[in-house]
Parts: C-alpha cells; structure tokens; sequence
C-alpha cells in the first residue's frame, strides 16, 4: 500500500514564520520546506560587514555613489521557492533604475556577499554560494574576518568559478568594483601575551 507523499510547508507559510520572529533573528528558506534561523552576528564580522559598506561607499546610489545599489540583509526571493538573506547585495543601476520597496526582493541581485563565520560558513559555501550562482548572480563574496580573506566567484554556466582572491593588503583587485583598500576591512589580531 503506497503512502501518501509528505506535505511541505509552502514558501508562504514559511515566510509568515519569518515574519513572526524576534526582531534579532532572521530567517531564511534555502531548501524546500524549511525554515533556517541565525542570531546577530558576532563583532569581527560586524566590523568586517561595516568595512565593506563603507569601503564601496562611491559606488552606492542610496548614498550618491554610482552604478550600484547596496543592500544591507535584504530578503531576496530566488527560483525554486528559496528565500536568503545575502549580507550585503548589490543591484547594477543599469539593470534596476530604481529599486523597488518591496519585502522580500524579487529582483536577483548582480552581486552577493557573505561573512562568514564559524555557525554559518558550511551554509554559506555548500548551500549559498551554489543557489547564488544556480541563480544566475553573476558575482559573489565569500569573506572570512577571522582569516582576512576575500574569495571572488565569477558564475559560469551556473557554477561559481573562484576568480580572485584578497587578503592582509592595503589593496585589492575585487570584481565586480575593481581595486579596493581592503586594509581597514578587519578587527587588528589580539596582542599576545608577554
């Protein structure tokens, strides 16, 4: 006797989940089904992700750079009934003239960047970066505080290809905003004992 198939939450019945939770959590839908939650984030990614928005700073139009929108924790509704939360995302201007003030975005983003840290990173690499690029976002950051590293994808046919790579320096050749001062980007290494 066959048994009927289980029945998944829908995206909507998720995403009035989201809605309802404590304003310090959020939540995201990156497989069928199921709700995923995290905490605020620690203070190296804090000041990382701080460091990053203001270090593309002449290139946000919300605040008179040009050619992009940065978005800070936007939800992004992605195919397949995916919800994510990128850390940082960027919009071309060319592509989206104006942003629209909708929640969650249904427009996919042309550049995505996480921050990882040690309760998101195997998320962020394993289920993230492959939906983003699946996706069709054409670049995306993976930036680790704790190494003061920046890994660069390209998406080719789908899949992230690693194209560049950033790290202790003062600058930084970082697709697709070009050469970045990258050297205030992270918290100075605790001083050792004498």
């Amino acid at each position: 006797m066959a048994h009927p198939a289980a029945l998944f939450p829908t995206f909507e019945d998720l995403y009035e989940q989201i809605r309802a939770l404590p304003e310090h959590v959020t939540g995201e839908i990156l497989e069928p089904g199921v709700l995923r939650t995290m905490s605020r984030p620690a203070r190296p990614h804090r000041r990382t992700h701080t460091s990053i928005l203001r270090g593309l700073d002449g290139f946000d139009a919300n605040f008179g750079g040009k050619g992009w929108w940065i978005e800070i924790e936007v939800e992004i509704r992605f195919p397949g009934g995916r919800l994510a939360v990128p850390d940082l995302s960027g919009f071309r201007v060319e592509r989206v003239p104006e942003l629209p003030d909708e929640n969650p975005l249904h427009i996919l983003p042309d550049w995505c960047c996480e921050i990882l840290s040690p309760t998101t990173e195997r998320v962020d690499r394993m289920v993230k970066l492959p939906l983003y690029a699946r996706s069709g976002v054409p670049w995306i950051w993976l930036v680790d505080p704790n190494l003061h590293t920046i890994e660069v994808f390209e998406t080719i046919d789908g899949r992230p290809a690693l194209t560049a790579v950033g790290g202790d320096l003062d600058n930084a050749h970082l697709p697709p905003f070009g050469d970045l001062d990258i050297s205030t980007w992270w918290l100075p290494a605790p001083a050792k004992a004498p």
